[in-house]
């Protein structure tokens, strides 16, 4: 820690659970933690497909413990580009869950995609998500970006250098007109690679996350942040490099 109080934490904001179709099922609250913790994780984001119902059991398995959980969700959009919404209260985001719902068509199908479940943070299965989690939301990209400053939280444009599922996959480019507050590096990639590939994205802060699916994911990359402490609130500091809070792209 320097002489004004800041330090280096760990943070993967893109962490999946066992609700995302293409979650493990072994993904569930309390393993999830435990392995953050194991892998000296500070900060984890909880971004699960169109959905946000084990952000709280993710919440409740941190509690008396190091790990700060950010609350937060992967949208698909329209466009199929996928974006990661973050917020400092749980009560933001079900707002963003109830736009997401009413704008989230079909069912899902266990056969082709996999169970969806809601568990809680002792392992019991609540019940299960039925609607079509994988698929997209019919909602623009510039509309959902909107919708999510609205409720003050984060838009993090996800793993934009992947061919599909990505705004640059889908679109050719990032719309200048869509304020994101980050962009996404995939794990494979990194910050650093993500610099050599993207130069002329310079402007924006880049992140880098495991988007774990599966336990032996969970810390496989990580984005390094100066802050005062692990909090939604300083991490939007070190995104907008506020008060000496900035992300150390050099790691």
């Amino acid at each position: 820690m320097n002489e004004s109080g800041l330090k280096i934490f760990r943070c993967s904001l893109h962490v999946h659970t066992c609700l995302s179709p293409c979650g493990d099922l072994d993904m569930h609250p309390r393993a999830l933690v435990d392995e953050a913790l194991a892998q000296g994780l500070d900060i984890i984001a909880v971004c699960d497909h169109n959905s946000s119902e084990n952000v709280p059991y993710v919440m409740r398995a941190a509690r008396g413990t190091a790990l700060c959980v950010i609350p937060g969700m992967e949208i698909c959009t329209r466009e199929e580009a996928h974006v990661l919404a973050l917020f400092g209260e749980q009560a933001q985001l079900s707002l963003l869950q109830d736009y997401i719902y009413a704008n989230l068509h079909g069912l899902n199908d266990e056969d082709a995609f996999g169970l969806q479940p809601i568990v809680n943070e002792t392992g019991e299965v609540e019940g299960f998500n039925e609607r079509l989690l994988i698929g997209a939301a019919d909602i623009p990209l510039e509309d959902l970006v909107g919708r999510i400053h609205e409720y003050s939280g984060l838009a993090i444009a996800a793993h934009i250098d992947r061919p599909s599922f990505s705004v640059i996959g889908q679109l050719g480019f990032i719309p200048p007109h869509v304020p994101f507050d980050a962009l996404e590096i995939s794990a494979r990639l990194g910050i650093r690679g993500g610099r050599e590939r993207f130069p002329e994205l310079s402007g924006y802060p880049f992140i880098t996350s495991s988007d774990a699916h599966f336990i032996p994911d969970i810390g496989a990359a990580c984005t390094r942040m100066v802050l005062k402490e692990p909090c939604f609130a300083e991490v939007a500091m070190a995104l907008k490099r506020q008060e000496g809070r900035y992300i150390e792209e050099g790691a």
